[in-house]
């Protein structure tokens, strides 16, 4: 297992974390690995849109309502042909898929992850 090195409290303290809610799910066929296009209405923060490898446990009716946490203040990443605005958190499985992390409780969009 891998631990990665520690950071300091302040490190920490300039990831941005938000409740979001997935409003559209589009496939994504020129990815290298399967993925779908996510457009996530982060509230006052606006729509963002994210490639996420999440192909393997949802489809795309599991996706459309469904809340996620984010890390929104990363710059834009070029994926292929589409630039990704936001980056999903998720638990890599052992067969490396995605279980995405979710609100246990339905939260505002935008609300800050802490």
């Amino acid at each position: 297992m891998l631990i990665k090195p520690n950071i300091s409290w302040s490190d920490f303290e300039k990831i941005d974390m938000r409740s979001g809610t997935i409003i559209a799910v589009q496939d994504f066929p020129k990815a290298k690995n399967p993925s779908y296009i996510l457009e996530i209405d982060f509230g006052e923060l606006g729509i963002k849109k994210s490639s996420a490898q999440i192909t393997t446990l949802y489809t795309k009716d599991d996706l459309v309502g469904r809340q996620i946490i984010a890390v929104v203040n990363f710059p834009k990443k070029q994926i292929a042909n589409f630039f990704s605005e936001c980056l999903v958190l998720g638990i890599y499985g052992d067969n490396k898929e995605v279980t995405l992390l979710t609100p246990s409780f339905a939260v505002k969009n935008g609300k800050h992850v802490g």
